[in-house]
């Protein structure tokens, strides 16, 4: 078979695709570990990605809100509403399992009203038992809810929080009228008087710091520029007339006074 192997351009012409030259071979790639390790240690050094980041994290602390890095704001606020949400949510199961558990409490006794916390603690089952029975509600959890609403007004109230301290007064003021409704009527006055010294004596805790007197903040006046106004006149004098200087002879700088 006859082959053409004229020569171009003075280099052979290969006659099949066998005779092609044969290419380098492939650079094999490196392991997927290795070429992660060298990512790794690159974002570490100065000016990488990860360094870049510490160094942000570490001027965050000093900085003011405007001058740290947006991504940090932003994790720092989806953190912060995502506590908020859990918080609500773990509150929300606590108040309906307390709410459940009152619902459940079984009856107790309203006590024989023996002795001094007897008179005051008798007449607000009995009144409790008595409205109950129009309720949906058993007595002992209507007493257990009275209880805690008693118990957190004098703690939080303690401490100065408001809403506690209007709870603690509303529990005062429902309490005496309890009382005054449920106590025998010749006693009624002597057991109400006596709750509310004992209301009084635990106020002296849950009121702590609370004064009806007007607070009144001194201050200094502050300090106020005075302001003198005066009037500067600046008049230009003639200086004094060199000597040997004879006015006589100089006719043009004398001019007639008119009127």
């Amino acid at each position: 078979m006859p082959t053409n192997d004229k020569p171009i351009n003075g280099q052979h012409r290969p006659n099949s695709i066998l005779d092609l030259p044969e290419l380098p071979p492939a650079i094999e790639d490196k392991p997927r570990l290795a070429r992660l390790r060298t990512a790794w240690k690159e974002s570490w050094e100065e000016g990488g990605f990860l360094y870049q980041r510490w160094e942000e994290l570490l001027k965050a602390r000093h900085a003011g809100w405007h001058e740290i890095a947006n991504w940090i704001k932003a994790t720092g606020l989806l953190v912060g509403i995502s506590l908020i949400v859990m918080m609500v949510d773990t509150a929300g199961d606590i108040t309906s399992a307390a709410l459940k558990g009152l619902s459940t409490v079984p009856d107790s006794p309203t006590g024989d009203g023996n002795g001094l916390w007897g008179t005051v603690d008798h007449p607000i089952r009995v009144f409790f038992a008595q409205q109950a029975a129009h309720l949906t509600v058993a007595p002992a959890a209507l007493y257990a809810f009275w209880q805690l609403a008693g118990l957190l007004g004098l703690i939080g109230g303690f401490f100065g929080n408001a809403g506690a301290r209007i709870t603690w007064v509303l529990f005062g003021c429902g309490s005496l009228a309890m009382i005054w409704s449920a106590s025998p009527a010749g006693g009624r006055a002597a057991a109400t008087g006596i709750a509310a010294l004992m209301w009084a004596l635990a106020s002296i805790f849950a009121l702590r710091g609370l004064t009806l007197r007007p607070i009144v903040h001194n201050h200094p006046p502050q300090f106020q520029p005075q302001f003198n106004p005066a009037l500067h006149l600046h008049a230009t004098l003639p200086g004094p007339a060199p000597a040997g200087d004879d006015f006589d002879d100089e006719d043009d700088n004398i001019h007639p006074l008119q009127r």
